[in-house]
C-alpha cells in the first residue's frame, strides 16, 4: 500500500496526501484510486421529478400551511432521504468566511497538516483509513472528529487549528446545532414523535464533522471522491463549500447529481433515523463525484443520539400492526462498528434489520 507519491501513517493505518499527487497530472492515476463507477444521468435527462425537495424553514415553522409542509417532509424523508432547506438562519456572511478558512486551511503544507493525522487504531484526524491491503482509495482528502460532547474531543485535533478556523467553526457548529435540533424536532413532528423523545435521544448528542476536498482530476469518470454509502446518523446537514458540485444520490436504482440552490444545505436522512422511525423514513445511499478541471470543497455535520443512548425504533410509534423492524444497540457500539468496516453501501443498516 505504501507509495513514494503518499505520505503514509502507522504503517497501513492511514494515508494522507492526494492533494500534492494531483497537482500532477502527468504522473497519472495510481491504480489504488482507479475504480470506474456507474454513470449519473445527464444533466438534460434531469427533470423536476428527478429534482430534490426544497423547504422554507420559515414556512415549516410558523406557515399557514404547516401540518400540509409537515406532510411533504415526511413524504420527502420518506421517498427521497434528501432535502435542501433555505431561509435556515445561518447568514452567508458566516458561510463566506468559512468558505475561506477551510480553503486555507486544505492549502496548508502537508508537513503542517501531519499534526493531524490519523493515529493507528483511530478513524478522527487528516487523512483515510487503510484497513485492507488492496483497498481502493477515495480521491480526496478529509479531515473528519468529532465535536460533541465537548469532553470527547481529541485534544490535538480541535483544539490545534489554526485559530481563525478554530473561531469561525465553533460559531458554524453552534449554528448548525440549532438548526439540527430544530430539523430533528420537525422531522419527529412529522412522524409523531414527542418532541421530549426527540430530545431524550439528540439533546447533547453525539455530532461530529468532515471537512473535504476533492481536487481536479485528468481522468474523474475513474476514480470516486466518497465511497457510495449511506450515513450512519440521525441527519447529515451538507454544506458545499465552494460552490462546485458534485453530490450524487441513487434513487430508483439510478444516480441523480444533485443541484444545490446557492447558500441552501443539503440535509439527509441518516441510517439511525431510519432505526428510530421503523422504516418510516429511509436513508439514501449517496457519493461524490470529482470534477475534471475545479476542487471542489465541503463540509458535512454529522447528528446522532448520546453516545449512551439504545438505538432501536421508538417505542411509541409501535403496535400489533407495526412491529419492529430494527434490532436494538447502544450508539457507542453502533458508533464503533460502523467505522470498523469499509463504507458499502447499506450494508451497515441491513445488519440491524430483523430477519421475518
Amino acid at each position: 500500500m505504501a507509495s513514494s507519491q503518499l505520505s503514509v501513517f502507522g504503517g497501513s493505518h492511514s494515508v494522507l496526501g492526494i492533494m500534492d499527487m494531483a497537482k500532477k497530472p502527468e504522473t497519472g492515476i495510481p491504480e489504488m484510486y482507479i475504480r470506474p463507477q456507474e454513470p449519473p444521468i445527464s444533466s438534460h435527462e434531469t427533470t423536476p421529478s428527478l429534482t430534490i425537495p426544497v423547504f422554507d424553514l420559515k414556512t415549516l415553522l410558523c406557515g399557514n400551511a404547516r401540518d400540509t409542509e409537515l406532510d411533504k417532509l415526511f413524504t420527502a424523508c420518506k421517498d427521497w432521504g434528501f432535502f435542501q432547506v433555505v431561509n435556515h438562519g445561518v447568514s452567508s456572511q458566516l458561510l463566506g468566511k468559512l468558505k475561506l478558512e477551510i480553503d486555507n486551511f486544505f492549502k496548508l503544507p502537508i508537513e503542517q497538516k501531519k499534526k493531524y493525522k490519523i493515529r493507528p487504531g483511530d478513524v478522527q484526524g487528516y487523512g483515510t483509513v487503510i484497513r485492507c491491503k488492496d483497498q481502493k482509495l477515495d480521491w480526496g482528502d478529509r479531515f473528519y472528529m468529532v465535536i460533541n460532547p465537548v469532553e470527547r474531543r481529541k485534544p490535538y485535533l480541535f483544539p490545534q487549528l489554526p485559530p481563525s478556523l478554530r473561531d469561525t467553526l465553533e460559531t458554524y457548529i453552534m449554528e448548525l446545532r440549532k438548526l439540527g435540533m430544530t430539523l430533528l424536532g420537525l422531522l419527529g413532528k412529522a412522524i409523531g414523535m414527542d418532541m421530549k423523545e426527540v430530545d431524550k435521544f439528540f439533546g447533547n448528542g453525539m455530532q461530529s464533522l468532515r471537512m473535504s476536498y476533492y481536487p481536479p482530476c485528468p481522468k474523474p469518470e475513474l476514480v470516486v471522491g466518497l465511497t457510495p454509502h449511506s450515513d450512519a446518523t440521525g441527519i447529515t446537514i451538507l454544506h458545499q463549500v465552494n460552490g462546485v458540485e458534485g453530490l450524487e444520490i441513487k434513487k430508483d436504482g439510478v444516480w441523480i447529481p444533485v443541484t444545490f440552490l446557492q447558500d441552501a444545505f443539503v440535509v439527509n436522512v441518516g441510517d439511525i433515523m431510519e432505526i428510530l422511525s421503523n422504516g418510516a423514513y429511509t436513508s439514501i445511499e449517496h457519493r461524490a463525484a470529482v470534477n475534471k478541471e475545479k476542487e471542489r470543497i465541503s463540509i458535512a455535520m454529522f447528528f446522532n443520539p448520546k453516545f449512551e443512548a439504545e438505538i432501536g425504533p421508538v417505542k411509541s410509534l409501535l403496535s400489533s400492526e407495526n412491529p419492529p423492524l430494527f434490532k436494538s444497540m447502544l450508539m457507542e457500539d453502533y458508533f464503533k462498528d460502523f467505522f470498523s468496516r469499509n463504507l458499502n453501501g447499506k450494508s451497515h443498516l441491513d445488519k440491524m434489520r430483523i430477519q421475518s
